[in-house]
Parts: C-alpha cells; sequence; structure tokens
C-alpha cells in the first residue's frame, strides 16, 4: 500500500532526526578528540549551528510562502548533506580544522532554518485540525527517540570507527531525506496580484506574535529556556570528557538521557494537558524544567552520571511538554496566511537565543568551568514560570482556541 503524504513526510524526518542525532555526538567529539578544541572553540561551534535563526528566521517566514515547498525542501537536505561529507573529506587529507566544522555548523544552521520552517508549515496542510496535536505529539515522540537512539549509536559508532568517520551517517540520512520528500506532491504556490513588500510581511507577522496574548508570552517563555540550551548543548559534550572523564559510548549514554525525557513527555503531553488543562499544564512543566536544570551538573563520579542523567531527562521531558503544547496553539490559533511568518518569528526570537546562550557559556567556562556556568544558566530557567505567571495564563485552565484576527492589511 502506498504510503500518504504525511507518512512520507514523517519517515523523510525520522531519517534525517536519526543522522542528525548520531553527528551531533560525532561532531563536538571530533572537535574535542580529533581537534583538542577548548570551551569558547565549543561554544563557537553551538553559536554557529543557530546563528541562522538570527540572521534569516524573519525572511523565512516569507520566502516558505513565496516558493514551492517540496523543490526548497530537497534543495536544503543536499546542502547538509554536502557540508557534513565535507568534514570526512577534509580529515581524510589532513586538512582539518576547528574554522571548518564553524563554517560547516553554520551553513547547516541557515539550511535547518528554511527547512524547519517549511515542514511545519506544510504539516497543517496535510493533516486535519483535529488531529494536530496527535501529529504534533507523534512527531516529537518520533524525533525522542531518535535523540534517544542516535546519541548511544553515535558514541558506540565513534568508540568502534571513530568521530570523523562517524558523520558520514549524518550525511547519508540527508540524501535519503532528499529522495522520500522527491516523492511528495507538489504545493501549488498562489501568487497574488499584487505581492506585498517583504518587509511589510515580515511587519504583519512581527505585530501579530507580539501583540497575541498567548503566543507572544509564550514565544517569550521558550526564548528563556533556549537560552539555556545553548549553553547545554555547548558545555555538555566539554562538561563530560573533561570534567567528568566519560567515554564516547558514555558520553552518548548520557546525553541520550534527552531523548528518553523527550519521548516520555511527547506521548504524555496530551494525557498531561487533558487531565490539568493547556495553560495550567504550561505552568506545571514550566516549574519542573527548573528543577532538572538545576539537577544536572550535581555530585561527582557516578553520582554525577547519574544526577546528569535524570536532570536531562526531566528537563527535555518538560520543555517537549512547553514545545507541543504552544506549536500546536499557534497552528490552531494563528490565521492560515500568516502561519509560516508566525512560526519564522517565534524561531527568530526563541532559537536566536541558542547562540548566544552556547556563546555566552564557552566564554564563562573557561573562568568558571563547565559545572558552575551549568548551574548559573540552570538557575536562569526560573524565569519561565515567571514568565507564565505574569500573564493571563495563570487564572486559565485551558488555552483559548479562537484565533484572533490577522492585520487588516492582510486579510482578503
Amino acid at each position: 500500500m502506498e504510503l500518504t503524504a504525511f507518512w512520507r513526510w514523517w519517515v523523510a524526518s525520522t531519517t534525517s532526526h536519526l543522522g542528525s542525532a548520531v553527528g551531533g555526538v560525532a561532531l563536538p567529539l571530533t572537535a574535542l578528540v580529533v581537534l583538542d578544541a577548548s570551551a569558547f572553540d565549543m561554544g563557537l561551534i553551538t553559536a554557529a549551528g543557530y546563528l541562522a535563526y538570527l540572521l534569516i528566521s524573519l525572511p523565512a517566514g516569507v520566502i516558505v510562502q513565496r516558493v514551492p515547498l517540496r523543490g526548497m525542501q530537497v534543495a536544503l537536505d543536499l546542502v547538509r548533506a554536502l557540508a557534513v561529507a565535507s568534514v570526512p573529506l577534509a580529515w581524510w587529507y589532513d586538512a582539518l580544522t576547528v574554522a571548518q566544522l564553524v563554517v560547516v555548523a553554520l551553513v547547516v544552521s541557515f539550511a535547518n532554518v528554511l527547512f524547519d520552517v517549511a515542514n511545519q508549515t506544510f504539516l497543517p496542510e496535510i493533516v486535519p485540525a483535529a488531529q494536530l496535536q496527535a501529529r504534533n505529539s507523534l512527531n516529537s515522540g518520533t524525533h525522542a527517540a531518535t535523540q534517544l537512539g542516535g546519541p548511544s549509536l553515535g558514541g558506540l559508532a565513534v568508540q568502534l570507527v571513530g568521530a570523523v568517520p562517524t558523520l558520514l551517517v549524518d550525511a547519508v540520512s540527508y540524501v535519503v531525506s532528499a529522495v522520500l520528500l522527491r516523492t511528495l506532491p507538489a504545493r501549488q504556490v498562489r501568487q497574488p496580484d499584487q505581492r506585498p513588500p517583504m518587509v511589510t510581511m515580515i511587519r504583519e507577522g512581527w505585530h501579530y506574535v507580539l501583540r497575541h496574548p498567548i503566543i507572544g508570552p509564550a514565544m517569550w517563555d521558550a526564548t528563556a529556556t533556549n537560552f539555556v540550551n545553548g549553553a547545554m548543548l555547548a558545555l555538555f559534550p566539554f562538561y563530560l570528557v573533561r570534567e567528568l572523564h566519560a567515554s564516547p559510548l558514555l558520553v552518548g549514554l548520557l546525553i541520550a538521557a534527552d531523548g528518553l525525557g523527550t519521548l516520555i513527555g511527547a506521548a504524555l503531553t496530551t494525557r498531561f494537558t487533558d487531565r490539568f488543562g493547556t495553560a495550567r499544564g504550561l505552568i506545571i512543566a514550566a516549574f519542573v524544567g527548573v528543577v532538572g536544570a538545576l539537577m544536572i551538573p550535581l555530585g561527582t563520579g557516578t553520582a554525577a552520571y547519574v544526577a546528569f542523567a535524570v536532570g536531562n531527562l526531566v528537563f527535555a521531558g518538560s520543555t517537549v511538554v512547553l514545545s507541543v503544547t504552544t506549536r500546536t496553539y499557534r497552528m490552531l490559533a494563528s490565521p492560515p496566511e500568516l502561519l509560516s511568518r508566525v512560526i519564522a518569528t517565534v524561531k527568530f526570537v526563541s532559537w536566536g537565543a541558542i547562540p548566544l546562550g552556547g556563546l555566552l557559556a564557552g566564554v564563562l567556562a573557561g573562568p568558571l568551568g563547565a559545572r558552575t556556568t551549568l548551574l548559573i544558566f540552570g538557575a536562569l530557567t526560573v524565569l519561565s514560570p515567571i514568565i507564565y505567571l505574569s500573564t493571563p495564563m495563570r487564572r486559565m485552565r485551558d488555552l483559548p482556541l479562537d484565533p484572533a484576527p490577522a492585520p487588516a492589511e492582510t486579510r482578503v
């Protein structure tokens, strides 16, 4: 039986995410083990991997609205494959440097921004509104499963064949994704009689998000959470290898706790929000995340490994509840003609905090050490529940589902 459009889209995403999860372990270990990178180097690589969210997220929403999705996504997959494959090639010729890893991370990040906005914009076109929460939970759960298995497989592969050759798995996954996405039906781009300037369209999406009583605060909460996530992405491998002296296999297993937490959170999100309500659920999950983040850098020896794994699991589980709930709400509450720009605006602000967090963490970890820096960033997660408690959501059980109107100049 032929797979429906959603399932082909899902298989492509799953393949790509699994390869990226393997590469997510192999790339920092390449920097640490092969090139003896410093904490600041790790911060630079992490920042480069998310810098594009600051630079092109806003125009990405307009670009996605104007161009054919399928062709763009296939091209972006191939660009990512070539960028990642350049690392083993340079290593083979003994020419690999930290600078190249930074450039590769930057190229992949630009492709990721456009690809992710396109993917989220495409989903409501192939999934009925009543199934969006379930499909978003499935996607988060699948991503969690890849995050659970990918780092473990990546750590094992690095242990067996080395960090650089393992990156070929990531490159191949992008090629497989491109082949699958090429089979999806092409979206017909509707060309208006008069196309507003890009700046005008960006401004409409920006104003809609900032003025929305739910989407706006949810974006600022995600920004605070992602600022901490940026620090974690930069320092986790450094902390585990340099301060806890973990082997590559153990690094993969411990980082995989993130995937397990995400898998549990994704599996329970719908049941959890049905029980407590979507608004209350966001506040509860935000408080749980604070506990998890503060646990991560505690203890010494075996206790440190346990604290890292449990804290990582709890923080990831709470984060996915926040992510699935607010992402579904954006898809339901945003006018269809604004959705891609709403997604792009949220990504620009919230994901743009990741490179800033990673870069600052790399700077602080030099004089303070990775453990102390992780504790500082863990304390910053208290901003998440404070943001939600400062809004009318504190008096709500569920988020209101009536979509706010689009700006007058956008309506037709």
